[in-house]
């Protein structure tokens, strides 16, 4: 990876503001982006506290952010969304309060509308492979098993 070239502790401050403006960013990639610059610890650091002093950088604002649009526009279930942000080292804390954003009747309502749609494209005749088939699609999205359960069995009674 090639270092890129600055010309003083301001200019990066700049860049790292406009790169968190752009979309709410975690503290990992903010220091993943850090690494293109050839810093001391020392720097880092103050850019870093520059951040979050400014309001750039809020682990908090990025958790709800991030759960809100990938239960909205990917349809994933709580424990996706709680595995890829402790993936991004989000706190415990915040990551119960992301998942707070959720209502409960939407995820619910998403829960059974994604079972559905996924029921009617699977051509398989078996019951018991095709329920198989189905719960595995709805555990990989990050759904509860229990909900999955519940919701399956009551698609595949109902056809």
């Amino acid at each position: 990876m090639q270092k890129k070239s600055f010309t003083s502790i301001e200019e990066i401050k700049r860049k790292l503001e406009s790169y968190c403006v752009y979309q709410d960013r975690c503290h990992k990639e903010v220091e993943k982006k850090l690494l293109e610059y050839d810093l001391i610890p020392e720097v880092k650091e103050e850019v870093l506290l520059h951040l979050m002093e400014h309001n750039f950088l809020n682990e908090e604002r990025f958790s709800k952010s991030f759960a809100r649009g990938k239960f909205r526009i990917k349809k994933w279930g709580k424990q996706r969304i709680t595995r890829e942000l402790k993936f991004r080292d989000i706190s415990n804390y915040n990551i119960k309060t992301a998942l707070k954003e959720i209502d409960d009747n939407d995820y619910l309502s998403t829960l059974y509308e994604l079972a559905n749609k996924k029921n009617q494209s699977i051509s398989e005749k078996d019951i018991f492979k095709r329920k198989k088939k189905l719960i595995n699609f709805l555990q990989y999205r990050g759904y509860e098993t229990d909900l999955i359960c519940k919701i399956v069995n009551e698609i595949t009674e109902n056809n």
